[in-house]
């Protein structure tokens, strides 16, 4: 790693993505060590055409408009090659009802990937995956801490 990527990488911290989440962490993937991914999103521009135009939150009943131009934000943002995949963990669930795990699982395949049968986007059982999540994201960590 060259000086000044690592001068770029912000200490020991990690982050957790899911969905949309995943999809910016690849954007901020010089600036932390490890990150782990839930049912990430690999190609939101082309998913939420779908969702063009005024979208309603069913929590909360706010609308939100969903523009081209954020489309176009999305894509500009692509991070379309991982500078570091060894540094992924990524969780999928096959039968993710908003995402196909297919796509993440070739754009992740030289990371840490766990692949259930089953599920759906919300990541059924997520709280067993806890451990191993930890042990994961912690494990670069405790390691510079020495």
């Amino acid at each position: 790693m060259s000086g000044s990527r690592q001068a770029s990488r912000t200490g020991g911290a990690v982050l957790i993505g899911s969905s949309l989440g995943g999809y910016y962490r690849d954007l901020l993937a010089n600036h932390y060590e490890r990150a782990a991914l839930i049912n990430p999103a690999v190609r939101p521009y082309l998913l939420l055409r779908d969702h063009l135009g005024e979208q309603r939150n069913h929590h909360t009943g706010a609308v939100h408009e969903v523009t081209e131009a954020q489309m176009r934000e999305l894509l500009d943002i692509e991070v379309k090659e991982l500078a570091a995949p060894e540094n992924f963990l990524v969780m999928l669930q096959t039968g993710d009802e908003t995402l196909d795990y297919r796509e993440a699982a070739a754009k992740y395949a030289e990371s840490r990937l766990k692949i259930h049968e089953g599920g759906d986007h919300s990541y059924q059982g997520f709280d067993d995956e806890l451990p191993e999540l930890f042990a994961f994201l912690l494990s670069r960590t405790a390691t510079k801490a020495r």
